[in-house]
């Protein structure tokens, strides 16, 4: 079994019509994957119990929010108001040349303060929505690197 023992490079491609070239004005610094979330438990608990709470594990799964931080062309702000809010294909490709492809949308776009010596930067927050533009439950699909 493989593991990452590096994280450059991580990159983020929106693959919906409206982002053409989009990922051209956004360069990725840091990048948070989304995370896998069960929604915690379901109590079980009866006034028979006699010892212990019990509970269940939930039937539905979540993909969190996922977020990056990217210096950026700000010539980039006509692309965002176009894919801001627009459910779409988000790929992460991984520095091994795996892939998650996911639905979801672009939600925020946050630039940092601009101060003399430092690269501006801004903080980017995807909601994944886990449906396509039809509004049908898709799963989040991962690829291994080609040849393993």
């Amino acid at each position: 079994m493989a593991i990452l023992n590096e994280g450059h490079p991580t990159i983020i491609t929106f693959l919906g019509s409206a982002s053409g070239g989009l990922s051209l004005q956004l360069y990725e610094k840091e990048v948070t994957p989304p995370s896998l979330d069960g929604g915690g438990p379901n109590d079980t608990t009866t006034m028979r119990n006699t010892t212990y709470r019990t509970k269940q594990p939930k039937s539905l799964i979540s993909l969190g929010q996922m977020s990056f931080v990217a210096a950026y062309d700000p010539a980039a702000y006509s692309g965002l108001v176009s894919i801001l809010n627009d459910n779409q294909q988000i790929c992460i490709e991984f520095p091994d040349h795996s892939t998650l492809t996911f639905w979801g949308w672009l939600d925020k776009f946050t630039p940092s303060r601009i101060t003399e010596g430092t690269q501006p930067t801004a903080e980017c927050v995807i909601e994944c929505s886990n449906q396509n533009e039809a509004g049908e439950e898709t799963a989040p699909v991962y690829e291994a690197p080609s040849g393993t």
